[in-house]
């Protein structure tokens, strides 16, 4: 039996853990801990909190949002930009239902073509495709993009056997069905500009949903995406925020207790306290003392920080790799941890650069490239699958043109660059036209500045190369280069981003070991992961996992405690 007079009283076989737990207060206690404030962090706790439970969320940076950042120009403080992700899918209306909950207002873009640029030349993007792949090889948009050469190998997919198909990557896949051409100016623009990895990189199932399924039933690559398209909503297949896509982040932040600075450095289950009798706080759950402790089985998870108090739960989110170091030792005293860390001003007011000894977007300390991150301590398959590379390293330039020239939107909302191969070619990977793709971002330009003034964003990073840092001069030239404007001293003010070693590519071996370590974490009770790690790229992928993460753990019986 337990002693009422101690919160935490446990047998004298009690491990270590829970030997700490006995020094001076113990462990803050709460109904969850999320770790990672990333977006899929900041969504899983979120939707634990609307179920009425407390939910703590730890990141070791010094902002939330992972990818996600807001920011403005010196000269435009008024005017916030994307410095991160600027759109999201609409596909499965996860982001906008949570938007929605959230008071925020979804903006459509306008109605401009997006162009491809390979092999010098620029063209608009067939309108009918999945990651560049189209769905009539005959269009007259395909002809302009691969010729006719390009046509007429891509229009054999419609009568080719359906046994002749490679699907070991999107790479083999694409030029199987439809060729070289096809793959090397339409989808390898798209495709890798979007995950800032080649083709042979990319695992089918994970960046294309649904796709390898309808090419079993129509037995063709074209057909297959023909029959996605059909089935997908009708208008722009993306949407963004008044304001842009970081305030869904400020508008969750204001709702969570995030605490920024946290470093966790250990994880581990500690076994639930037997009740004391009479203890009808501690089995109403209303107790101040330690909150889900109580009931049989399973145990709660103590998350322990970096200089501060640990906290104790019956649940647990791993929101980004957990990447954590050896466990504290028995004895360790537990510092103090301000009860609210929340970010206390919007983050289009944070800081827009990042220093190269920062934490990088959501990041808990990574263990060096090429080495196993060290276990929980918990079980060898709770290690996450290394990945196989290091991410891409990514540079944004956010360039203010005075340029008249571009009221006309020579290149439509912007372009996606395949790799060039002479000396001189564009070194940027994409292209936004921002003022041109968002109209609330041109109405707040116009009025800050009158007519003829543009924002036009570059990106820089492809897998495996090194990405020397652009500078304004360099990305006017590409900018250039890519909207056929001389665009020379056209510069009025830059923003310069970075984010070193993103997401690894989604490799089949990756995505397999990856589904692996999900299937260990669903073993532990009260114990579950999301995140662009573990959902892959996008905000509508990552926001529709983590709901379902949150929705699953807060279900009643998933805790330890058996508590909803």
């Amino acid at each position: 039996m337990t002693d009422p007079a101690d919160p935490v009283g446990e047998p004298a076989e009690t491990t270590h853990a829970l030997d700490e737990l006995d020094h001076r207060a113990g462990p803050e206690a709460a109904d969850a801990v999320v770790v990672g404030a990333g977006i899929g962090g900041l969504v899983a706790a979120h939707t634990l909190a609307a179920r009425g439970l407390r939910v703590v969320v730890l990141e070791a940076a010094d902002r939330a949002g992972g990818p996600i950042r807001g920011g403005a120009f010196e000269s435009l403080p008024d005017v916030p930009l994307d410095l991160g992700a600027e759109s999201f899918a609409v596909r499965g209306g996860v982001v906008e239902r949570l938007a929605e909950e959230l008071g925020l207002s979804v903006e459509v873009p306008a109605g401009l073509t997006a162009w491809g640029y390979a092999a010098g030349r620029a063209f608009p993007l067939p309108a009918a495709g999945v990651l560049g792949i189209p769905s009539r090889p005959w269009a007259a948009d395909v002809r302009r993009a691969v010729g006719w050469p390009g046509v007429l190998r891509g229009a054999l997919d419609r009568v080719l056997p359906a046994r002749l198909v490679d699907t070991t990557d999107l790479g083999t896949l694409t030029r199987s069905r439809l060729g070289s051409r096809v793959a090397d100016r339409l989808v390898t623009p798209v495709a890798a500009g979007v995950h800032s990895a080649p083709l042979d990189r990319l695992d089918v199932a994970a960046v294309a949903p649904g796709l390898l399924d309808a090419y079993t039933r129509t037995r063709s690559l074209s057909r297959a995406v023909a029959s996605l398209r059909a089935a997908a909503p009708a208008g722009s297949a993306v949407r963004g925020f008044d304001g842009g896509v970081h305030t869904l982040v400020n508008a969750l932040v204001e709702r969570l207790d995030v605490r920024l600075g946290a470093r966790v450095v250990g994880v581990e289950r500690v076994p639930a306290v037997e009740r004391a009798p009479g203890d009808a706080a501690a089995a109403a759950g209303t107790s101040t003392a330690h909150p889900g402790l109580a009931g049989p089985g399973g145990g709660n998870w103590l998350v322990r920080i970096e200089g501060s108090q640990a906290v104790l739960a019956a649940r647990l989110v791993l929101a980004t790799r957990p990447d954590f170091g050896p466990l504290l030792t028995a004895g360790r005293d537990f510092g103090p941890l301000p009860r609210d860390r929340s970010i206390e001003r919007p983050i289009s007011e944070q800081r827009t650069e990042v220093g190269t000894k920062d934490v990088q977007p959501t990041e808990v300390t990574p263990a060096p490239y090429g080495e196993p991150a060290p276990p929980l301590a918990l079980s060898s398959d709770l290690t996450p699958p290394a990945a196989p590379e290091r991410g891409a390293d990514i540079r944004l330039v956010t360039l203010l043109l005075e340029a008249p020239e571009l009221d006309t939107a020579p290149r439509g909302s912007g372009m996606l660059v395949a790799p060039g191969t002479a000396p001189g070619t564009v070194r940027a990977k994409a292209l936004t036209h921002a003022t041109a793709k968002w109209p609330w971002l041109a109405q707040r330009v116009h009025d800050a500045v009158g007519p003829g003034w543009h924002v036009v964003r570059l990106s820089y990073g492809r897998i495996g190369e090194p990405t020397p840092e652009p500078n304004a001069e360099e990305a006017a030239r590409d900018a250039s280069a890519l909207l056929g404007v001389d665009l020379t001293g056209r510069v009025r003010d830059s923003l310069h981003q970075r984010w070193d070693g993103s997401l690894p590519p989604p490799t089949p071996v990756y995505r397999a070991a990856i589904k692996q370590f999900e299937q260990a974490v669903l073993a532990e009770r009260g114990l579950d992961a999301t995140g662009g790690w573990i959902a892959g790229t996008g905000l509508a992928a990552i926001v529709g996992h983590a709901r379902r993460t949150a929705e699953r753990l807060g279900e009643p019986g998933a805790a330890p405690d058996g508590r909803c």
